[in-house]
């Protein structure tokens, strides 16, 4: 065969989502090669046969049963115009905590089912505008209100790790990240309290991006604690995710902390940081305390070793390890527990009120005491919805809080004097101690270090797969910056990814060998 003949052959075969990037799909468009209607079709029946059937991933709630007409929108205005936006006809998943304009958004619980949004959050009319079709609203641990498991009263049943079917994705974001890792559509978003995107990412080989306080809007995302609340992409790969932020950041007036980011995006957007050498020279200090030998499990450490030496190889200069010792000798308010912490201080009966409000007649309840009284809810959530009706004034009133906003601040002051006294460009630590757990183990050790800085301090943090424990159980690298330091870490974290390649897909969602109707 000749090569033209080879060529002409390549091209002739048909386009296949798993894994496709977001520059591969709009290649193949510019090429002829790939219809939207193709695009979104190959989505819907990968999740058609692994989501409820065969393995059961069990990570979507909702899918848009407007997906294929807004494909064919899309594929006229190709026709006439080419690319409509830096999104055109890229399927999201989308957490199920985002409104979204004519289809439920529940934040897992049934007693939000009904509720159907008049209008967009702000992340999702965004890439709506970018040209991106939500696909499908994704699972949660209810109310966002888990780290730890995906299980909400809206889906029976848990959220599986399609990289092991007994393992949990982690939480919040865990149907997001399940769906995205095995190929039901082309990137996600997610929100991040605690670890919830971040989490996610790490158990199931993704990248996941927490942003600076203020960069990114909150406004339309079921709210659970918004002093640390952030919605941000997943994706399998950094460029994805960093096309989605390259979209989504930016003020907001509906959310007014994001007027700080006004002067603080880069001209030319966020994409043109992602340079394949850039680790060379950058000073990366090794977090080693997070990783307690009493818990952590000892092929978690051996992958995070490799890590740190992969990043030496690439011209990272590692400051090995690095010391905090306030922090060492007492963990943050946070690491306590988030249930100590929404005991003591719980803004979510106050801030869910104002965003029931908001909804109107289109919410299909007004209040936490109505959702409890309903009894439509998780059992693993009545300890925050109790913690909910006993807090007895809204944060801003209640004096319980102010310790914790005192602690918030030494975590930042902290991290501040480590970063800047250092002059380091980011912090590294493994994502998670130990390998995503059996589903309904809540004795083991989680090993859960996402929340013990980025949340409490308001700085970026990016999660980026660093390989696997027991050769299928995906780990991730977390690294954290100061704030606004966001160009910084996607060139880290796209550097490494470039060196190390550790992502691969998950052995139970293969690709499809039939066509499904």
């Amino acid at each position: 065969m000749t090569l033209s003949a080879f060529v002409d052959a390549l091209a002739e075969q048909p386009f296949r989502v798993e894994e496709a990037t977001i520059s591969e799909i709009h290649a193949a468009m510019r090429a002829g090669n790939l219809t939207c209607h193709d695009l979104v079709q190959q989505y819907l029946n990968r999740i058609d046969a692994y989501d409820k059937r065969g393995p059961a991933v069990n990570a979507i709630i909702t899918i848009n049963p407007k997906a294929l007409v807004h494909a064919d929108e899309l594929d006229a205005e190709f026709a006439r115009h080419g690319l409509t936006g830096p999104l055109h006809c890229i399927p999201v998943i989308v957490k199920d905590n985002f409104n979204t304009a004519g289809l439920e958004t529940t934040a897992g619980s049934l007693a939000l089912a009904g509720t159907i949004p008049p209008n967009d959050s702000f992340q999702v009319r965004k890439i709506r505008e970018a040209g991106a079709i939500v696909l499908v609203k994704s699972n949660l641990s209810e109310f966002a209100s888990s780290g730890v498991e995906s299980v909400s009263s809206r889906l029976p049943g848990y959220t599986k790790n399609p990289y092991a079917l007994d393992r949990v994705t982690a939480g919040s974001s865990g149907g997001t990240a399940a769906a995205v890792a095995a190929n039901f559509g082309a990137v996600g978003l997610g929100s991040d309290t605690e670890d919830s995107i971040r989490g996610p990412s790490s158990h199931t080989s993704l990248v996941g991006i927490r942003s600076t306080m203020g960069l990114t809007s909150r406004s339309g995302i079921v709210p659970l604690d918004l002093d640390r609340d952030i919605g941000g992409p997943m994706a399998r790969t950094v460029a994805d995710a960093v096309a989605i932020f390259d979209v989504i950041a930016g003020p907001d007036p509906d959310d007014p902390v994001t007027m700080a980011s006004r002067d603080k995006l880069p001209s030319g957007g966020y994409a043109q940081f992602l340079r394949v050498d850039g680790l060379r020279g950058a000073r990366i200090g090794v977090l080693r305390y997070v990783m307690d030998p009493r818990t952590a499990d000892p092929e978690v450490v051996q992958v995070f070793d490799r890590a740190v030496a992969d990043l030496k190889a690439h011209g990272a200069i590692v400051v090995d390890p690095v010391s905090i010792p306030e922090l060492e000798t007492t963990p943050n308010v946070y690491t306590k527990g988030e249930a100590l912490v929404w005991t003591r201080c719980s803004p979510f009966k106050y801030q869910l009120h104002d965003y029931l409000a908001l909804l109107g007649p289109h919410a299909s309840v007004h209040d936490v005491d109505e959702i409890v009284r309903s009894g439509k809810f998780h059992p693993s959530i009545e300890w925050l919805l109790r913690a909910a009706q006993e807090s007895p004034r809204a944060p801003h009133d209640d004096p319980a809080c102010e310790p914790v906003q005192e602690e918030y601040h030494e975590v930042r002051r902290l991290l501040t004097r480590t970063l800047d006294g250092q002059k380091l460009d980011a912090l590294v630590y493994p994502s998670w101690n130990n390998p995503p757990r059996l589903i309904g183990d809540l004795n083991t050790p989680d090993g859960e270090n996402s929340g013990r800085f980025a949340p409490v301090a308001g700085f970026p943090s990016v999660t980026v797969p660093m390989g696997y424990a027991r050769e299928v159980l995906p780990l991730g690298l977390e690294l954290v910056g100061m704030p606004w330091s966001e160009p910084t870490l996607f060139r880290l974290a796209y550097a490494y990814e470039q060196a190390t390649k550790h992502r691969r897909p998950p052995a139970t969602t293969p690709p499809l060998t039939t066509a499904l109707p």
